[in-house]
């Protein structure tokens, strides 16, 4: 099992619980009346400390190794989920993945970064970081959905796009703008979910959508607390401080009209119950489609574009 330091304390509960249970006599009242208690005391400290994360917590909750990633949720709510690949360019970027699936009879196209589970899938998938065709891939997935009047669907999860000077000489920066410029102007609905890590531009270019939504224990900023640390105090030691000052969660970015809503986790996190949330995440895929879907095309084009002119402040 993979536990965070916060999480220690409650495992510890919970290996007494299971040594009561197993040396338990159920005759014994006295023992039942401990076992009891002791459930009641697991739960209580597991509402605590969850419901009192930090920034940083909830950032290390994001990357944790168990977490469902972009097509665990594929493969849980659709039915016939067929993959698309490669940008018709350089080659087909494993860190981001899409394809066709059908949710409650309706087809959409789902796109999203995808990390690996062990070294060899880490390495395949480039720890979540996406290369331009990776972006041109998913920009070729969006056209393909707008000519057959599908909507879509964005797996946000990935600590940035990558950075390398192979990716900078096939021209990072432009597949990335060029991202934005397009989704823009999509003439289906785009729904965004960040479910993991939303890194800087490598998030945004697959974010910008009728409505942009984060799972509760995930985070959404221009920078990590790792390299804002790095870069302001010139040591990672205050990542934990970077994280508070950045307000990266997801409350933080609802409370700053960033995103139009959070989707609820189980308690200890989304990799405690996947089932579970994989169907938050279909019924807020399915409602929020209905809802956009209600929109004529230029209204909701202007929407869309109003929703993102009107972020952040200016001053003269």
């Amino acid at each position: 099992m993979n536990l965070l330091d916060f999480e220690k304390p409650i495992a510890e509960l919970e290996n007494k619980l299971q040594d009561m249970k197993q040396l338990a006599d159920d005759s014994d009242a006295s023992v039942t009346q401990a076992i009891l208690a002791l459930e009641k005391k697991i739960v209580d400290l597991k509402k605590e400390t969850f419901e009192n994360l930090t920034g940083w917590q909830r950032v290390q909750l994001s990357r944790h190794p168990d977490r469902p990633y972009t097509l665990d949720y594929i493969y849980e709510i659709t039915t016939d989920f067929i993959e698309l690949h490669g940008d018709r360019g350089v080659s087909d970027d494993k860190a981001m993945v899409g394809g066709l699936g059908t949710i409650e009879g309706k087809t959409f196209m789902l796109i999203g970064q995808q990390k690996g589970r062990n070294t060899k899938q880490r390495q395949m998938r480039n720890f979540g970081m996406a290369n331009p065709e990776g972006y041109r891939k998913a920009l070729r997935l969006m056209k393909i959905a707008e000519k057959f009047n599908k909507p879509i669907v964005t797996f946000i999860d990935t600590p940035g796009a990558f950075p390398g000077l192979e990716a900078e000489e096939r021209g990072q920066g432009e597949a990335i703008a060029r991202n934005l410029k397009e989704m823009f102007k999509l003439t289906v609905p785009v729904i965004c979910i960040i479910i993991g890590e939303g890194a800087s531009g490598g998030a945004l270019g697959i974010a910008i959508g009728d409505r942009v939504f984060m799972l509760e224990n995930t985070w959404y900023s221009v920078i990590s607390p790792e390299s804002c640390s790095s870069i302001l105090w010139r040591s990672w030691d205050y990542k934990e401080q970077a994280a508070e000052v950045l307000r990266l969660t997801a409350k933080d970015m609802k409370d700053l009209k960033l995103i139009d809503g959070i989707i609820k986790e189980p308690l200890g996190g989304a990799h405690t119950d996947i089932k579970w949330m994989a169907n938050e995440v279909k019924r807020v895929i399915l409602e929020t489609t209905a809802e956009v879907g209600k929109l004529s095309v230029p209204d909701m084009i202007s929407q869309r574009i109003e929703k993102f002119c009107s972020m952040g402040v200016v001053k003269e």
